[in-house]
């Protein structure tokens, strides 16, 4: 089992900055992928940003690029979103997520989940 919680959520004006924080507990972390998710209200859950196992791979989906970045800190157990230039479209929960395989990082087939963070940017 692997417990993930969020953190750094916020109300920031458009253009602002944010940094979320994803800290793990249980099972070897290092094992497993990280991602980013987000919910917008009457939206389906997307992928945002996921991180390899050790740190070295990052993918992240076309409307963050450039504004988001993904890292990870496996001595705090910690995988973390900065998150610059915010738009009030970036506005939703936001979730972090582990899985063992790369391949399914964008899919919202994740082994663990978080409870999620709310971000609200404001016009």
């Amino acid at each position: 089992q692997v417990q993930l919680v969020e953190s750094g959520g916020g109300l920031v004006q458009a253009g602002g900055s944010l940094r979320l924080s994803c800290a793990a507990s249980g099972r070897t972390f290092s094992d497993y992928a990280v991602g980013w998710f987000r919910q917008a209200p009457g939206k389906e859950r997307e992928f945002v940003a996921a991180v390899s196992w050790g740190g070295t791979r990052t993918y992240y989906v076309d409307s963050v690029k450039g504004r988001f970045t993904i890292s990870r800190d496996n001595a705090k157990n910690t995988v973390y979103l900065q998150m610059n230039s915010l738009k009030p479209e970036d506005t939703a929960l936001y979730y972090c997520a582990a899985v063992m395989s790369w391949s399914r990082i964008t899919r919202d087939e994740y082994d663990y989940w978080g409870q999620g963070t709310q971000v609200t940017v404001s016009s």
